[in-house]
């Protein structure tokens, strides 16, 4: 009777000691944390356009720039007409065989180039110097995405705002010359629809230079005074520079060769219109490849 009691005594002993291990092994088990998704990138590029329309349209700097660069563009034709007419009729044989009514008029594109550029460099600039780039990039880790719709969305400013200054500076500056009887040209005329079409894409094509310029630098400092100098300076002194390398920089210097676009009189020393056009577009896709493989390889 004892030796069946102590066989009862150590299986619950056994069944206790199971028991306690159990609810230790329990006890020491790690619990699981709930499962965390991957982080996955769902944000498509309509949405990445969306969030930049939202952005650009909310920048005081964009209605500052628009605004701007209308009014001055209309000033400048308005004056350059006037003084062209005036001085059209004391003119040589030779002046009058050179006198390009089209240039007249849109001569506001070198400052407007300027400012669109600008534009063009704000769209990246002012997300880095508010930090909010960080923000962005961890919404949309796609960084080429992120580029590709400011690209996208700043053209989209710059066309249509180009064409419009062409075509305010255009009206201007050919009424003025026909009050002072000087030679000018019909909005139909053939010679107007490049100045005013080309006008709208090279300054979209100078928004682009301002963004890529901006995404390598990240400065908008820097930014506004290597747009001066690259598209300002170098024109302006490019005829002083000696022999060769003065004349390959006044052929094919892209914003020199690029702003063609916008003239009526053929200099047989110069790209034409469109080959011009094409060496401005092929410097700023060079730019923009450049600005992409930047900003996909540096830190934020």
């Amino acid at each position: 009777m004892s030796r069946m009691a102590t066989r009862a005594r150590v299986r619950v002993t056994r069944t206790q000691l199971r028991a306690r291990g159990g609810a230790l092994a329990r006890w020491r088990r790690p619990r699981r944390s709930p499962a965390v998704p991957k982080p996955t990138d769902r944000a498509s590029f309509r949405h990445c356009l969306h969030a930049e329309w939202i952005k650009i349209r909310t920048m005081r700097s964009t209605l500052y720039v628009v605004l701007g660069t209308l009014a001055f563009c209309v000033g400048l034709a308005a004056l350059n007409g006037t003084s062209a007419g005036t001085e059209y009729a004391d003119m040589t044989p030779a002046d009058r065989a050179t006198f390009d009514p089209l240039a007249v008029s849109l001569r506001g594109y070198l400052l407007a180039q300027i400012a669109l550029g600008l534009l063009g460099g704000l769209v990246i600039t002012a997300e880095y110097g508010a930090r909010t780039i960080v923000g962005t990039l961890t919404s949309v880790p796609h960084r080429g995405r992120v580029l590709a719709a400011k690209a996208v969305v700043l053209v989209g400013v710059a066309l249509p705002v180009g064409v419009l200054v062409s075509l305010a500076g255009f009206v201007v500056g050919q009424a003025s010359l026909a009050g002072a009887d000087a030679p000018h040209l019909g909005l139909s005329d053939g010679l107007a629809q490049r100045g005013i079409w080309g006008g709208g894409l090279y300054l979209a094509l100078a928004a682009l230079f301002g963004l890529a310029i901006g995404t390598v630098i990240r400065s908008t400092t820097a930014t506004v005074t290597t747009l001066f100098g690259v598209m300002l300076i170098v024109q302006a002194f490019a005829p002083a520079l000696p022999g060769a390398v003065g004349d390959w920089v006044t052929k094919y210097w892209p914003p020199i060769a690029g702003g063609q676009i916008i003239t009526g009189y053929r200099d047989p020393e110069l790209l034409g219109p469109w080959p011009g056009f094409m060496v401005m577009a092929g410097c700023v896709v060079g730019l923009l490849t450049a600005a992409f493989i930047v900003f996909r390889e540096r830190d934020a």
